[in-house]
């Protein structure tokens, strides 16, 4: 592979204002990461008494479990952003993927001091989302339960449905019928539908003091049966460790808990798993030509001016180097070969709206890739496909089609990053959401609806106003309208509007990208090789 020459002119003007634009994006994006950590209104004594208890906040716990050193993949740090009234930041769960005695491992932990750890439905949602990682990496889980079990307010958003809360335990069994271990820490409370998840755990460890299971709490006791008892009596660590069998072990500190919870991972399969020799492709890293900061330059500040998405590339893989397939056809998407961290990855990447050819060209190479075992990584920033009567005339819908067939059918581990826009069906052609890429990241400059708010104003008003008597619309009910629609479609392709509905794994600063692809990809290859499809490349 020969590497990239870049042409950006990091000493001009236009580099110099785009990059002021996209530092301040950052500078808010790492403000509101900081709130989800710490923040939410009236948390300070909640976090007092958690303190005062002897308790660890959830991301210290997480710290004192993962090997020294080693990186911890957080995901949908975001979740909840400006929902539940600002009280409930990252949706009250932290979930992520961190490293203990050298294998991978995910982790669900609440975060006691929002609501109690009581789950709203973004945190059910993320709870789920955890556990399709899990499964989609082979990878075991270790639950840090510290939590007063559903928000009932809101108990129809969170009880009743498919991926609800029966959903988590119904993934937590079958998980652990595939072998994937499923680990718990009892460190709080376990009521009710919350007591199943260290139930249906393989291995359960609690401690003394502050560890507690219940099917129904105390006040349910008495409510019940008349009968008044103390937590600990009801559901503490010495009742389920000595005389249930619930727990598995006591422990008198969490300190002492992650101890043992460490030596458990020490003789969980996934080690043999770590151990096997990798199907993928992996050589040894080189770090790229040009400084990842330089993404900040070269994405335009102005949204409707599009950026070379080669020079993104440059950024983030192997010595900048990348072959590209059919560089002189279908521009409009960039396709090619690459490495990050070393593993090898087909890249697909959008230079804006995509066009026959270019979806011609994208379907070529999935194939490709299908058949020769390449993951596949797509960077999105388009409009979607071409509009008109030529595009129509040429087939636009067919040929998007057979680039929508192609990844909805590409078995190889996929992975999607929003460079840019990310609107109608290119979203679909470039593995949103809906197509199952196995992490989805996000820029904070990142756009995704189903068109562009300078395109929603048009549409739809002139939709509604076909609706109405046009001719007795006044010019003040039409600025108006617009106003409406765009405000509202500003609003929803927001990123964040985006991250707090979990329609990403994250919100990340760009120069973060390579190592969370690094990580992910570092993932995939430690398992089996995933089953090939037909393996037949047919030339578009």
């Amino acid at each position: 592979m020969r590497p990239i020459e870049s042409r950006i002119d990091t000493g001009g003007v236009a580099y110099a204002e785009n990059a002021a634009v996209y530092e301040a994006l950052v500078a808010t994006l790492k403000e509101r990461m900081q709130f989800a950590i710490n923040g939410g209104k009236g948390r300070e004594r909640s976090i007092e008494r958690h303190l005062a208890r002897g308790k660890f906040m959830v991301r210290n716990r997480i710290d004192l479990i993962t090997d020294h050193g080693t990186p911890f993949l957080e995901f949908s740090t975001l979740a909840g952003h400006g929902q539940y009234n600002d009280e409930v930041p990252g949706a009250g769960i932290v979930t992520g993927i961190g490293v203990v005695q050298g294998s991978p491992y995910v982790f669900i932990a609440n975060d006691a001091t929002l609501k109690g750890g009581s789950l709203v439905p973004m945190a059910i949602k993320k709870h789920v989302r955890a556990q399709e990682i899990a499964e989609e990496n082979s990878l075991g889980i270790i639950y840090l339960v510290d939590s007063g079990g559903a928000f009932l307010p809101l108990q129809d958003e969170i009880f009743p449905d498919k991926d609800h809360f029966g959903g988590s335990f119904y993934r937590q069994a079958r998980l652990s019928a595939q072998g994937l271990p499923q680990l718990s820490v009892v460190l709080g409370g376990c009521t009710a539908g919350g007591a199943y998840v260290p139930a249906l755990s393989d291995e359960v460890i609690m401690v003394e003091g502050i560890g507690r299971i219940f099917l129904g709490g105390p006040p349910i006791v008495k409510a019940a049966l008349g009968e008044i008892i103390e937590p600990d009596d009801l559901g503490g660590a010495e009742l389920h460790t000595r005389i249930s069998g619930v727990s598995d072990y006591m422990a008198a500190t969490e300190q002492e808990a992650y101890g043992k919870l460490r030596e458990i991972c020490e003789t969980t399969n996934q080690r043999a798993i770590a151990d096997r020799q990798s199907w993928a492709d992996c050589q040894e890293p080189k770090a790229p030509l040009y400084a990842a900061e330089e993404i900040y330059g070269i994405i335009s500040a102005d949204d409707r001016i599009p950026f070379d998405a080669t020079e993104i590339i440059a950024r983030i893989v192997d010595g900048s180097e990348f072959s590209a397939f059919k560089p002189e056809w279908g521009e409009s998407i960039i396709v090619g070969f690459a490495r990050v961290w070393g593993h090898l990855v087909g890249i697909i990447a959008n230079n804006g709206i995509i066009f026959s050819e270019a979806a011609l060209k994208a379907t070529h190479f999935i194939e490709l890739c299908e058949q020769r075992r390449v993951p596949l990584l797509f960077l999105q920033n388009t409009s979607g496909y071409m509009v008109g009567r030529d595009s129509e005339a040429g087939g636009i819908a067919k040929h998007g089609a057979k680039m929508v067939a192609a990844v909805a059918n590409a078995t190889v581990p996929k992975y999607t990053v929003l460079i840019g826009g990310s609107y109608g069906a290119g979203n679909y052609g470039m593995c949103g959401r809906g197509f199952n890429p196995r992490m989805l990241f996000a820029w904070p400059n990142s756009r995704i609806a189903t068109m562009a708010a300078d395109t929603a104003e048009t549409v739809l008003v002139d939709i509604r106003l076909g609706g109405l008597k046009a001719a007795e619309t006044t010019d003040e009910e039409i600025a108006a309208l617009r106003a409406e629609v765009r405000d509202q479609y500003e609003t929803q392709s927001d990123p964040y509007y985006a991250t707090s509905r979990l329609w990403d794994d994250g919100l990340i600063d760009p120069v973060d990208t390579r190592d969370a692809l690094g990580l992910c990809l570092a993932l995939a290859a430690r398992q089996d090789e995933p089953a090939p499809g037909p393996g037949l490349v047919y030339r578009m």
